[in-house]
Protein backbone atom coordinates (compact mmCIF):
# COMPACT_ATOMS: atom_id res chain seq x y z
CA UNK A 1 0.00 0.00 0.00
CA UNK A 2 1.34 3.39 -0.99
CA UNK A 3 1.84 5.94 1.76
CA UNK A 4 -0.65 8.77 2.11
CA UNK A 5 0.56 12.22 1.03
CA UNK A 6 0.43 14.09 4.35
CA UNK A 7 0.25 17.86 4.68
CA UNK A 8 -0.69 20.35 7.39
CA UNK A 9 -1.68 23.99 7.37
CA UNK A 10 0.00 25.79 10.27
CA UNK A 11 -1.87 28.95 11.27
CA UNK A 12 0.81 30.15 13.73
CA UNK A 13 -1.53 30.24 16.73
CA UNK A 14 0.71 28.38 19.15
CA UNK A 15 4.33 27.84 20.13
CA UNK A 16 6.19 26.57 17.06
CA UNK A 17 8.76 24.79 19.24
CA UNK A 18 6.06 22.56 20.81
CA UNK A 19 3.94 22.09 17.71
CA UNK A 20 3.41 18.50 16.52
CA UNK A 21 2.98 19.39 12.83
CA UNK A 22 6.17 21.44 12.85
CA UNK A 23 8.04 18.54 14.45
CA UNK A 24 6.68 16.08 11.86
CA UNK A 25 7.69 18.46 9.08
CA UNK A 26 11.26 18.66 10.41
CA UNK A 27 11.37 14.84 10.36
CA UNK A 28 10.15 14.73 6.76
CA UNK A 29 6.87 13.03 7.68
CA UNK A 30 4.59 15.77 6.34
CA UNK A 31 4.69 18.91 4.25
CA UNK A 32 3.94 21.99 6.34
CA UNK A 33 2.21 24.97 4.74
CA UNK A 34 1.93 28.44 6.20
CA UNK A 35 -0.24 29.65 3.32
CA UNK A 36 -3.62 28.10 2.54
CA UNK A 37 -3.07 28.69 -1.19
CA UNK A 38 -0.21 26.17 -1.11
CA UNK A 39 -2.38 23.26 0.11
CA UNK A 40 -3.04 20.33 -2.23
CA UNK A 41 -6.10 20.66 -4.45
CA UNK A 42 -7.47 17.12 -3.88
CA UNK A 43 -7.92 15.28 -0.64
CA UNK A 44 -9.29 15.48 2.87
CA UNK A 45 -8.78 18.17 5.46
CA UNK A 46 -9.38 17.19 9.07
CA UNK A 47 -11.97 19.61 10.39
CA UNK A 48 -13.33 18.78 13.86
CA UNK A 49 -16.47 20.89 13.29
CA UNK A 50 -17.70 19.64 9.91
CA UNK A 51 -20.09 16.89 11.04
CA UNK A 52 -19.01 14.27 8.47
CA UNK A 53 -16.71 11.56 9.78
CA UNK A 54 -13.70 10.20 7.89
CA UNK A 55 -14.48 6.64 6.93
CA UNK A 56 -14.42 3.84 4.39
CA UNK A 57 -15.97 5.96 1.64
CA UNK A 58 -12.86 8.18 1.76
CA UNK A 59 -10.38 5.38 1.02
CA UNK A 60 -10.76 5.72 -2.76
CA UNK A 61 -9.97 9.46 -2.71
CA UNK A 62 -6.78 8.80 -0.74
CA UNK A 63 -5.85 5.73 -2.83
CA UNK A 64 -6.19 7.78 -6.02
CA UNK A 65 -3.61 10.33 -4.84
CA UNK A 66 -5.68 12.61 -2.64
CA UNK A 67 -3.77 14.14 0.26
CA UNK A 68 -4.56 14.01 3.96
CA UNK A 69 -4.30 17.50 5.46
CA UNK A 70 -4.20 18.39 9.13
CA UNK A 71 -5.54 21.73 10.31
CA UNK A 72 -3.02 22.96 12.84
CA UNK A 73 -4.48 25.71 14.98
CA UNK A 74 -5.26 26.53 18.58
CA UNK A 75 -8.32 24.82 20.05
CA UNK A 76 -9.21 28.26 21.48
CA UNK A 77 -9.52 29.62 17.91
CA UNK A 78 -10.95 26.54 16.17
CA UNK A 79 -14.16 28.08 14.81
CA UNK A 80 -12.46 31.06 13.21
CA UNK A 81 -9.65 28.87 11.85
CA UNK A 82 -12.01 26.34 10.27
CA UNK A 83 -14.02 29.13 8.64
CA UNK A 84 -10.86 30.77 7.26
CA UNK A 85 -9.47 27.55 5.76
CA UNK A 86 -12.77 26.23 4.39
CA UNK A 87 -13.40 29.47 2.49
CA UNK A 88 -10.12 29.05 0.62
CA UNK A 89 -9.86 25.34 -0.17
CA UNK A 90 -11.81 22.72 -2.06
CA UNK A 91 -10.54 19.86 0.10
CA UNK A 92 -13.21 17.53 1.50
CA UNK A 93 -13.80 18.32 5.21
CA UNK A 94 -13.92 15.33 7.53
CA UNK A 95 -13.91 14.98 11.28
CA UNK A 96 -12.67 12.05 13.32
CA UNK A 97 -14.86 9.77 15.37
CA UNK A 98 -14.32 10.14 19.10
CA UNK A 99 -10.90 9.18 20.44
CA UNK A 100 -8.98 10.07 23.59
CA UNK A 101 -6.03 12.43 23.49
CA UNK A 102 -2.71 11.13 24.83
CA UNK A 103 -0.73 14.35 24.46
CA UNK A 104 0.41 15.94 27.74
CA UNK A 105 -1.77 19.06 27.34
CA UNK A 106 -5.11 17.30 26.82
CA UNK A 107 -4.44 13.77 28.08
CA UNK A 108 -7.61 11.72 28.33
CA UNK A 109 -9.91 14.38 26.88
CA UNK A 110 -12.21 13.06 24.14
CA UNK A 111 -11.55 14.70 20.80
CA UNK A 112 -8.87 17.19 21.94
CA UNK A 113 -6.20 15.70 19.71
CA UNK A 114 -2.99 17.24 18.45
CA UNK A 115 -2.49 17.48 14.69
CA UNK A 116 -0.18 14.44 14.89
CA UNK A 117 -2.78 12.39 16.78
CA UNK A 118 -5.51 13.41 14.33
CA UNK A 119 -3.45 12.58 11.25
CA UNK A 120 -2.40 9.22 12.71
CA UNK A 121 -5.99 8.36 13.64
CA UNK A 122 -7.23 9.22 10.15
CA UNK A 123 -4.46 7.11 8.60
CA UNK A 124 -5.36 4.19 10.85
CA UNK A 125 -9.04 4.41 9.94
CA UNK A 126 -8.15 4.62 6.24
CA UNK A 127 -5.98 1.50 6.47
CA UNK A 128 -2.50 3.06 6.64
CA UNK A 129 -1.59 1.68 10.07
CA UNK A 130 2.20 1.53 9.61
CA UNK A 131 2.31 5.14 8.46
CA UNK A 132 0.18 6.08 11.49
CA UNK A 133 2.67 4.30 13.78
CA UNK A 134 5.54 6.15 12.11
CA UNK A 135 3.85 9.51 12.78
CA UNK A 136 3.22 8.65 16.43
CA UNK A 137 6.75 7.30 16.96
CA UNK A 138 7.98 10.91 16.82
CA UNK A 139 6.46 11.60 20.25
CA UNK A 140 7.12 10.16 23.70
CA UNK A 141 3.36 9.81 24.20
CA UNK A 142 2.66 8.40 20.71
CA UNK A 143 2.44 4.77 21.77
CA UNK A 144 0.12 5.80 24.61
CA UNK A 145 -2.28 7.24 22.02
CA UNK A 146 -2.53 3.81 20.42
CA UNK A 147 -2.85 2.08 23.81
CA UNK A 148 -5.71 4.39 24.85
CA UNK A 149 -7.54 4.06 21.53
CA UNK A 150 -6.66 0.66 20.04
CA UNK A 151 -10.09 -0.91 20.48
CA UNK A 152 -12.04 1.96 18.88
CA UNK A 153 -9.39 2.50 16.18
CA UNK A 154 -9.55 -1.15 15.14
CA UNK A 155 -13.34 -1.09 15.13
CA UNK A 156 -13.47 2.18 13.18
CA UNK A 157 -11.02 0.86 10.59
CA UNK A 158 -13.16 -2.25 10.05
CA UNK A 159 -16.40 -0.32 9.49
CA UNK A 160 -17.99 -0.82 6.10
CA UNK A 161 -19.70 2.58 6.03
CA UNK A 162 -19.25 5.92 7.74
CA UNK A 163 -22.73 5.56 9.22
CA UNK A 164 -21.68 2.29 10.87
CA UNK A 165 -18.51 3.95 12.13
CA UNK A 166 -20.50 6.79 13.71
CA UNK A 167 -22.72 4.27 15.52
CA UNK A 168 -19.64 2.47 16.83
CA UNK A 169 -18.71 5.53 18.88
CA UNK A 170 -21.66 4.81 21.13
CA UNK A 171 -20.06 1.49 22.14
CA UNK A 172 -16.87 3.15 23.27
CA UNK A 173 -17.89 6.51 24.68
CA UNK A 174 -20.73 7.55 26.94
CA UNK A 175 -22.35 10.44 25.09
CA UNK A 176 -25.07 12.86 26.12
CA UNK A 177 -28.59 12.21 24.78
CA UNK A 178 -28.31 15.28 22.49
CA UNK A 179 -25.02 14.12 20.96
CA UNK A 180 -26.33 10.56 20.55
CA UNK A 181 -29.47 11.81 18.76
CA UNK A 182 -27.41 14.01 16.41
CA UNK A 183 -24.99 11.17 15.56
CA UNK A 184 -27.76 8.70 14.88
CA UNK A 185 -29.32 11.06 12.30
CA UNK A 186 -26.19 11.17 10.12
Amino acid sequence: MTDVAVHAIWLAQDDKTKNTAVKLSKRGLLILHERISRLPRRGIILDPLCGKVVGPEDRELIASGGALVGLDCSWAQIERSVELVNKRTKLQSRMLPLLLAANPVNWGKPGKLTTAEALAAAMWILGHKEQAREILASFSWGEQFLNLNMEPLEAYSSAETSKELVRMQLKFFELSDEVTAALEQE
